[in-house]
């Protein structure tokens, strides 16, 4: 379950490069992860950990953070929040990293947030829902857009299609529990009205009973569902085996290829709000945003031969973010990096422009999320 990736590199005889590395391990900084690398969330999880792997092994090959090599301990939690809540521990006494960048889901996220506060280590998690960071936690970050985010812009799609009856699908997860709640106040700030409101289990194979309660409601002009991982793949499949034909939303807990690729057809049509990697060629070439995507597109198919997903945009911009305030600090002392992620202003990544305070602990707003349709099985671009 872990993996040690120590990015201590020999760049003379291996001599001299094994006292170096002998000379320098008290100096190394020591990045902490708990990911859903396999399990219900992987193809979240495994893209974040190849992330983290990739650009760690990069940054100590050109030299490191001001002269210091990284060491990257990765723990597999298989989306089980207990387990992640005990290797989060695992990380800050036995470990002893300087910083976490991790947290697939939000269950397992919210599982290590009081250790990393009581503890007063940097946590940048990779999770979705707002509560990770509202209120604000003195410790605690994240890199995703928020499931408050996500309701908003399917709220502005309805209004601009004419639509004002939402029928509301959404998991019982973290992460689909806090879409709920979230989407049901957004829906009434916005003069949404909600016609439906199921439920279904992380680990249902079948939702043709919530489905078919929604369409005999027959008051539903779309449906918005609300999930992560296999979930979503599911509720698609099961919703044109019913033959229906609304408009169908999903939040951007499946903003992967991989769902298109499990969903298969019945992703056709699909609309969802998603970060501006998943459309990179395609966004304007005076967005900020396109250079970077662009350039992390390329690294990411170079090395794994498919499409990068916005969650390993999330592990690059989390692990980003930590690298330019640990720079900045010239240290690994815990106050002054946390200070200086919070300091974060105008960090260009694959979610969008980041500017953080102490009152925001993301930094993003909702120009930063872009609606997108699945079209021959590839995102498009529904702005």
């Amino acid at each position: 379950m872990l993996k040690r990736i120590v990015g201590v590199l020999a760049t003379a005889t291996a001599a001299v490069g094994l006292l170096a590395g002998t000379a320098s391990a008290a100096d190394l900084i020591r990045i902490g992860s708990f990911l859903s690398a396999t399990g219900p969330a992987s193809f979240l999880g495994d893209p974040e950990k190849k992330v983290l792997e990739l650009y760690v092994d990069k940054i100590n090959r050109d030299g490191g953070i001001n002269g210091r090599k990284i060491e990257l301990i990765v723990y597999d939690d298989g989306a089980d929040a207990a387990k992640a809540g005990s290797f989060a521990k695992r990380l800050i006494e036995s470990d002893k990293v300087d910083v976490i960048v991790g947290g697939t889901t939000t269950a397992a996220t919210m599982a290590a947030v009081p250790l990393a506060e009581r503890a007063e280590i940097p946590f940048i998690s990779l999770a979705g829902a707002v509560v990770i960071v509202e209120p604000v936690k003195k410790w605690v970050f994240k890199t995703p857009h928020t499931d408050r985010m996500a309701a908003e812009k399917v709220m502005l799609d309805l209004k601009k299609r004419g639509l004002s009856k939402l029928a509301l699908l959404s998991e019982d997860s973290g992460f689909g529990k806090s879409g709920r709640e979230e989407t049901l106040k957004v829906a009434k700030e916005r003069g949404i009205e909600i016609v439906a409101d199921e439920i279904y289990g992380a680990k249902d194979n079948d939702v043709t009973a919530q489905l078919t309660k929604i369409r005999n409601n027959g008051q539903a002009q779309a449906v918005l569902v609300f999930g992560l991982g296999q979930g979503p793949v599911v509720v698609t499949r099961n919703y044109r085996q019913l033959g229906m034909s609304l408009p169908l939303y999903h939040g951007h807990g499946v903003a992967s290829k991989d769902f298109i690729k499990l969903a298969g057809g019945a992703a056709e049509g699909v609309r969802l709000p998603a970060a501006g990697l998943v459309v990179a060629e395609q966004l304007s070439n005076a967005d900020p945003q396109k250079k970077v995507v662009m350039a992390f597109t390329e690294t990411y198919q170079k090395q794994f031969q498919a499409e990068p997903s916005t969650f390993a945009g999330h592990a690059y911009d989390g692990l980003m973010l930590a690298v330019e305030a640990i720079k900045r600090a010239g240290t690994t002392d815990k106050a002054k990096v946390r200070d200086e992620i919070e300091k974060t202003k105008g960090y260009v990544g694959t979610g969008g422009t980041v500017t953080m305070s102490a009152t925001d602990h993301m930094g993003l707003g909702l120009d930063a999320f872009h609606m997108v349709e699945i079209k021959q099985g590839n995102w498009q671009l529904a702005d």
